[in-house]
């Protein structure tokens, strides 16, 4: 009979457990983040000036898909947390009192 390697038992005890759920609280400090992307796009803005006189710029900005579909935040982020954790969200997005919405 073939036993599996001590390393390869925990391997894919680490494994299975990131595939389960998260902690509803966890879960709803992740999704915040998307849903604040789905209010409205966001951006950075760079600059520099490193030794010698070199400069540099940057600029980036993220666009969700949920914010072109025009999906509600509040359905988004309790949607991701229902997805991530198992559970709806302990505050709706709307009465979280770090919401900038």
């Amino acid at each position: 009979m073939l036993r599996p390697a001590p390393a390869c038992t925990l391997a894919l005890t680490v494994l299975a457990a990131a595939c389960g759920p998260v902690p509803v609280e966890q879960a709803e400090a992740n999704c915040l983040q998307r849903a604040e992307l789905a209010r409205r796009p966001q951006g950075t803005l760079g600059f520099g000036i490193g030794s010698g006189g070199a400069r540099f710029a940057g600029v980036g900005i993220d666009i969700s898909s949920d914010y072109l579909m025009g999906r509600d935040p509040a359905q988004v982020y309790a949607a991701c947390v229902q997805a991530q954790s198992g559970q709806p969200p302990r505050v709706p997005l709307y009465d979280r009192p770090d919401w900038k919405g």
